[in-house]
């Protein structure tokens, strides 16, 4: 391992220890900690805050890829990380190095002194440093968990706020009913600062909406009130916002659903003040990358084990993501998936397995390596099998493909890997395929 890489690496384990919880959420010790640094949360470069359950790093990909196709410079902060801690730290378009990343972990460690601060918490004080040390026209900035108490919402005030569709998930810490649920999403909301909000729920478009009053909010986007976009042929979009309608490329990033990120990314803009070039617009749009969303794999390592010359791989991991999921794979291939399925405990994986179940006639359960929450690939398969999925248990990834490779027999299958972003992560290492 390079030196930097080791220096980054022992300063994220330490890290790791200073707090006993891995989520404790709440803003006291986040705001302390950016104090101590110099309070690099009050000198961030204009900042989009994107909220929501799923969505907010396509959404967030996406737009990065339009300002900067019309020439702005743009940092980004996203979590969790698939393969690598500075896929989170995103510098004007290139994910922070290793010396940097090194430098700057090392300078938080030295000012905390060992108070109890949770690994979130002190990595953003590490990402807003970065951002706030180095110029540009604008930071991306994504919550890690719900939104009132992440630690990204010590920020005072944003250029705009982006609510991405709102589901359950994490209900342990955010609540069960789906109005509670929006409440916390809606804790990003600052006074007279603008919004783009996704079509929602009843309940959560009311909550949002009271929320949104209480704060005394700028001016807010509606999907399906002040803009929509809907597909016109299978290359091309049509987006309406306001009185214009403006014919588009489809997104780079594969599935209908991401016609609604690419609507409230230009929704966004529109808020920002900007006046969208349709050239740099579709530009930004073939141009959007964001790995582990419905991502196509044509070569490595895996693939090659497997004998096949494609794998599709997705981060998605709840009833809604899944539900977009199926709808995505199913306009890409009539024939029945093999499914590489991994989980965490975090949520049932039946409510997952019921939108891929109809497509698929065998499913390969892993246990996701180095996560404690990780369900085990035995208790999978007895989830799939109750549910009349056929299903077989692998100890590890490669063995999956090797099981691949003798079912299908020579003949070239249409493979997804799907159920976690830690699952994602894991092949795409496997596979020598990093995102960069």
């Amino acid at each position: 391992m390079p030196l930097n890489n080791l220096r980054c690496q022992q300063a994220l384990d330490r890290l790791t220890k200073l707090h006993p919880k891995l989520i404790d959420l709440g803003l006291e010790r986040t705001l302390a900690l950016s104090q101590k640094m110099g309070a690099p949360h009050l000198h961030l470069p204009p900042t989009i805050h994107i909220a929501g359950t799923n969505g907010k790093g396509s959404t967030a990909a996406i737009l990065r890829s339009m300002l900067e196709a019309h020439g702005y410079s743009v940092h980004v902060y996203a979590s969790p990380h698939l393969c690598r801690f500075n896929e989170r730290i995103r510098l004007n378009g290139t994910l922070i190095s290793d010396d940097h990343l090194a430098d700057i972990l090392e300078r938080i460690e030295a000012v905390n002194g060992g108070s109890p601060v949770t690994f979130f918490e002190s990595t953003t004080i590490a990402a807003f440093t970065a951002f706030a040390e180095q110029d540009a026209d604008f930071l991306i900035l994504e919550t890690g968990l719900g939104g009132k108490y992440d630690s990204t919402n010590i920020i005072e005030r944003h250029a705009c706020s982006i609510i991405t569709p709102i589901a359950r998930d994490h209900e342990h810490f955010l609540g069960t009913e789906l109005a509670d649920i929006a409440e916390q999403k809606a804790g990003i909301f600052k006074p007279a600062c603008p919004s783009v909000w996704a079509a929602q729920d009843k309940a959560v478009a009311d909550r949002l909406s009271y929320c949104a009053n209480i704060e005394d909010i700028g001016n807010i986007l509606v999907e399906g009130q002040d803009f929509s976009a809907r597909p016109v042929s299978q290359d091309e979009f049509l987006l309406s916002i306001g009185d214009s309608e403006i014919t588009l490329p489809m997104p780079a990033l594969f599935g209908r659903h991401q016609l609604q990120n690419a609507a409230l990314a230009y929704g966004c803009m529109i808020q920002l003040g900007l006046s969208p070039e349709h050239k740099a617009t579709a530009n930004g749009l073939k141009n959007a990358y964001w790995p582990a969303r419905v991502q196509k794999l044509e070569t490595g390592n895996l693939l090659r084990l497997a004998g096949i010359s494609e794998m599709w791989l997705d981060g998605a991991h709840n009833a809604h993501g899944a539900a977009a999921l199926a709808e995505a794979i199913r306009a890409l291939s009539d024939n029945r998936w093999a499914v590489i399925y991994g989980a965490l405990d975090t949520r049932p994986a039946e409510q997952f397995l019921s939108h891929i179940s109809p497509l698929t006639d065998k499913v390969y359960c892993l246990t996701i390596p180095g996560s404690d929450a990780a369900i085990p690939a035995d208790n999978l398969c007895q989830t799939a099998a109750s549910m009349g999925i056929e299903a077989v248990s692998c100890q590890h990834i490669e063995e999956v493909m090797q099981k691949i490779a003798q079912d299908n027999a020579g003949a070239d299958r249409a493979v997804l890997a799907c159920g976690s972003l830690y699952l994602a992560g894991h092949l795409l290492e496997k596979n020598d395929t990093l995102p960069d």
